[in-house]
């Protein structure tokens, strides 16, 4: 009786064939976001599926954020130092974390906002990332045509989102990071927790398959960026969540003392 409910592992060459269903050939710039729990048993892990995308992709990016590193004002506390081969964070998941242990892969240097690349535009994508916009390589793959996938997680998942709050004119928070020039600001944002509000602008602009007990959903990053841009538009708080303790309620306020403030799109 165990057995009978027991999930069926999903293969790298199941992952694959979901993949290609969405259209990935091979060819295309891919922005991942992955909860492995979502397939039931995936063999091969983060290895296997990483595998499986670097295989339909022409360069896989995702984030490797590491809050440890993050100061709420210089000196606020002792916090670990960034290097190349720290640890994502656990909440970011396991996908990012086998591409960090990939010696090929390129990895962004902003210590807290760190995005992880492999392929033929990993140099190209990671190097737009400053202090001031550590969501540029999201704008990198918008000027590339590249895709956000979503494999078995929400859009409080969706990093392309917040480089469309950029875009929108979001007010952007100061937060304080270790650099090899000292301890500087760095721009951060308001949180992901109510980014599936922008669900319902984004019927039809993606592509779904099944692989397993997940779903695969493959949106355009020029369209998702776009929607989101032209959704804070008409809704300025519309991706505010309401926890009362969360930053989300001090960048609600500077939305309501100064609106928002339209930035220029900077890609490659």
């Amino acid at each position: 009786m165990l057995n009978l409910l027991r999930k069926p592992s999903v293969t790298p060459a199941d992952l694959e064939r979901g993949l290609a269903e969405l259209g990935l050939d091979g060819t295309q710039h891919v922005m991942v976001h992955a909860s492995l729990k979502s397939f039931g048993t995936l063999e091969g892990g983060a290895r296997g599926a990483v595998d499986a995308l670097v295989a339909s992709t022409a360069t896989l990016v995702a984030p490797a954020f590491t809050y440890s590193t993050l100061m709420s004002r210089p000196g606020a506390l002792s916090t670990p130092r960034f290097h190349r081969d720290m640890r994502v964070s656990r909440d970011i998941g396991r996908v990012p974390q086998e591409m960090v242990e990939r010696s090929a892969a390129l990895r962004s240097a902003h210590p807290t906002l760190s995005f992880i690349a492999l392929g033929e535009q990993a140099a190209a994508i990671t190097a737009a990332q400053t202090l001031d916009s550590p969501y540029r390589p999201v704008g990198a793959l918008y000027d590339l045509d590249g895709y956000a996938l979503l494999m078995g997680v929400d859009h409080g998942s969706n990093t392309s989102i917040h480089y469309g709050e950029h875009l929108a004119g979001m007010p952007l928070l100061t937060r304080y990071v270790h650099t090899p020039q000292g301890v500087m600001p760095t721009a951060f944002p308001n949180c992901s927790a109510d980014f599936d509000n922008l669900v319902p602008a984004l019927t039809g602009l993606f592509r779904t398959a099944r692989v397993g007990s997940s779903e695969l959903q493959l949106y355009s990053v020029r369209a998702l960026v776009d929607t989101t841009t032209a959704f804070l538009t008409q809704h300025p708080e519309g991706l505010l969540c309401t926890y009362r303790g969360c930053r989300c309620q001090e960048v609600r306020q500077l939305v309501r003392q100064r609106g928002l403030d339209p930035r220029p799109h900077v890609g490659l």
